[in-house]
C-alpha cells in the first residue's frame, strides 16, 4: 500500500469520524448582545445557557427518538443593534447550520431577525422579547415572554392603584420597537381609563441619548402622579438620577427592561423604592425557580435576572419539541421543519418564570409581576397579575 493511498484512506476515515461526531450533535444558536448598550442581557443568556448545557450533557446527552445528541451552543454578538442581529442570524442560519435559535432578546433586534428566521424556515425562541411583531404571523417564530399588549394595562392598573395617579407622564426610547411600542399601548389604556389628556407629558429620547434634561424639564413641569419608563436598564439608570437632580420627588413605574441585576449597579439609591412590571422575583422563590436561582447564584456569584430566568425556559422549550419530533434525519431542512411542528403542537410548558399556554401566534399566555427595588437594592414580589 502506498504512502498517499495510506494518507487518502486517513483523510476519508478522519472526515467519515467527523461527519458521525457532527451527526450526534444538536447544535443551537444564540443572537445575543454581548457587547454594544445592554451586554449584561447577552451574559445572562449566555451563562443560563452553559449551565443548562452542563447539566444536560454531563448526563449523557439529550435523547431524541431513543439516540443521545450532545448540545453544541453557538454564541454570536448582535452588538444590541438592529442590522446586526439580522447578518448575525443569517450567519448562524446559513454557516453556522444551527437547528434551531435562540433570541434576539430586546425587540429592537428581535422583530427584523425574526423576519429573517422566518424566511430562512428555521425555528427562532426569543426569550425577553414583548413587542407583538416579532411573532405576528411568522409560524417559525416563537417567544417565552408575556406581550407588551398585556403588560401596558399591568403597569396601569397597578400605578393608578399604588399611586392613586390620575394623570401620568411617559419618557421613551423613540428607536427602539420595545419602548415604543410600550409607550404607545400605556398612553392608549391609561387615557382610556383615566380620561383624555390624563397623559400630560409624552417625551422621547434617542438611544444614544446622555442627556434627557430638556424632556425631564417638560414633565416635570406639567406635574404628573408618576412618570412611566418603559426603557433599557442602562438608560433607566440616567434619567432617574437626572429627574432627582432636577427636583423630581415623585413616583416612576417602569417596564420588564429595568429587570437586569445590572440596574442597581448603575442606578444605585436612585432607584430604590421604585416598582417596575417583570417576568419573575427572584426574592421569595419557590420549587423550581427557587433551584435554578440557587444553583445559578453559587455557580455565577449574582442572583439571575429575568433574561437569565427566561432564556432557561425558551431553550428547554426548544430542547422539548427536539424530543417531541420522535427523531432526527440528519436532513437539516427536513428537521428544521420537525421541530417547528413541534413546537407548535406543545399545548402549555411549566417554566421556571411561570406555567404559560401558547396561542396561534407563537405567543404564551402567561402571568407577569410586578416587583419593588427594596431599600437594599433587592427586586422583592409585590403582586402577580394573570390573564
Amino acid at each position: 500500500m502506498t504512502k498517499k493511498l495510506v494518507a487518502a484512506l486517513f483523510t476519508c476515515s478522519t472526515l467519515l469520524a467527523t461527519s458521525a461526531m457532527a451527526a450526534d450533535t444538536i447544535k443551537i444558536g444564540y443572537n445575543i448582545p454581548m457587547t454594544g448598550d445592554i451586554p449584561k442581557v447577552g451574559e445572562s443568556s449566555k451563562l443560563s445557557a452553559e449551565m443548562l448545557k452542563a447539566d444536560i450533557n454531563g448526563a449523557g446527552g439529550l435523547e431524541v427518538g431513543g439516540k443521545k445528541y450532545m448540545l453544541e451552543f453557538v454564541y454570536e454578538d448582535n452588538e444590541a443593534k438592529a442590522e446586526s442581529a439580522v447578518t448575525t442570524a443569517l450567519k448562524l442560519i446559513e454557516k453556522d447550520e444551527i437547528l434551531a435559535m435562540i433570541g434576539p432578546n430586546s425587540s429592537k433586534q428581535a422583530v427584523p431577525a425574526g423576519q429573517v428566521a422566518d424566511d430562512n424556515q428555521t425555528v427562532m425562541v426569543t426569550p425577553w422579547s414583548t413587542n407583538p411583531d416579532t411573532t405576528l404571523d411568522r409560524p417559525w417564530v416563537f417567544r417565552a415572554a408575556f406581550l407588551d399588549p398585556f403588560q401596558g394595562p399591568v403597569a396601569v392598573n397597578f400605578a393608578v392603584k399604588t399611586f392613586n395617579a390620575k394623570t401620568a407622564a411617559v419618557l421613551y426610547d423613540l428607536s427602539n420597537d420595545y419602548s415604543k411600542g410600550l409607550a404607545e399601548i400605556f398612553k392608549d389604556i391609561f387615557e382610556e381609563k383615566i380620561g383624555a389628556g390624563s397623559v400630560v407629558a409624552f417625551e422621547s429620547h434617542g438611544t444614544k441619548d446622555q442627556d434627557f434634561s430638556a424632556q425631564l424639564t417638560k414633565i416635570i413641569s406639567a406635574k404628573p402622579d408618576f412618570i412611566f419608563l418603559p426603557d433599557n436598564y442602562n438608560q433607566v439608570a440616567l434619567i432617574v438620577r437626572q429627574a432627582h437632580q432636577l427636583g423630581y420627588k415623585g413616583q416612576f413605574m417602569g417596564s420588564d427592561a429595568w429587570g437586569s441585576s445590572e440596574l442597581m449597579t448603575l442606578c444605585g439609591d436612585d432607584c430604590k423604592g421604585l416598582y417596575f412590571s417583570t417576568h419573575y422575583a427572584a426574592a421569595g422563590a419557590t420549587g423550581a425557580t427557587k433551584e435554578f436561582i440557587d444553583r445559578y447564584s453559587e455557580k455565577y456569584g449574582e442572583t439571575p435576572d429575568d433574561v437569565a430566568a427566561l432564556t432557561w425556559d425558551a431553550t428547554r422549550i426548544v430542547l422539548k419539541a427536539i424530543q417531541d419530533t420522535g427523531g432526527l434525519t440528519g436532513k437539516l431542512r427536513k428537521d428544521r421543519k420537525a421541530v417547528r411542528e413541534a413546537m407548535a403542537a406543545i399545548p402549555s410548558f411549566d417554566g421556571i418564570t411561570g406555567s404559560m399556554k401558547f396561542d396561534e401566534q407563537g405567543d404564551p399566555v402567561k402571568c407577569a409581576v410586578v416587583v419593588k427595588i427594596s431599600d437594599t437594592g433587592t427586586f422583592e414580589f409585590t403582586e402577580s397579575v394573570c390573564p
